[in-house]
């Protein structure tokens, strides 16, 4: 019998856990991971990201950060997802990414990027970015750099670097 999950949107009093979980999850190179980079100094919560509770314990949590890109405004860097060792077989990841891209289609957001593995994130609509299209800080393979388009054909009006714009307030913020 699988436990009662619930997933809801991350709260400032629940930082110090989902750091812990990334700890345990990705250990001290985590820093030099790319959403680290373009969210440094910028805050730790947008107004997208979630975790996925057990009782009052934090188990997954999805990051996401609004960015802009190239100056233009209206996307979400998502990334990274983190789940515990010990809930991995319950699907956490894929439902904390759809829960994710379904709160950033309803919040406004045009355009979704991550870096990552395309035979992973395929399946959520993630498509490879054109090399030197998308740039982000820090040494990042192009051909990871994955794409979803929330508002069709949107890819094309954005080009450049990768930048953090401040956390936008939502209604409960």
């Amino acid at each position: 019998m699988s436990p009662s999950i619930v997933i809801r949107k991350a709260h400032p009093e629940d930082i110090v856990e989902i750091s812990k979980l990334h700890a345990r999850v990705f250990g001290p190179g985590r820093f030099a991971r790319s959403a680290y980079r373009v969210r440094e100094g910028k805050g730790h919560l947008s107004r997208f990201c979630l975790v996925a509770c057990i009782g009052n314990e934090i188990v997954a949590s999805i990051r996401t950060t609004e960015i802009a890109i190239g100056g233009t405004k209206g996307a979400l860097l998502l990334g990274p997802v983190a789940v515990d060792s010990d809930h991995r077989s319950f699907g956490l990841g894929s439902k904390l990414i759809t829960a994710a891209l379904e709160a950033a289609r309803n919040g406004g957001t045009k355009l979704v990027v991550l870096v990552g593995d395309q035979p992973y994130y395929g399946r959520f609509g993630f498509k490879p970015v054109p090399p030197g299209q998308i740039v982000f800080p820090g040494p990042v393979n192009p051909f990871r750099i994955l794409a979803h388009e929330l508002e069709p054909d949107t890819l094309p009006k954005y080009r450049g670097l990768v930048v953090a714009e401040p956390p936008a307030k939502s209604a409960d913020n």
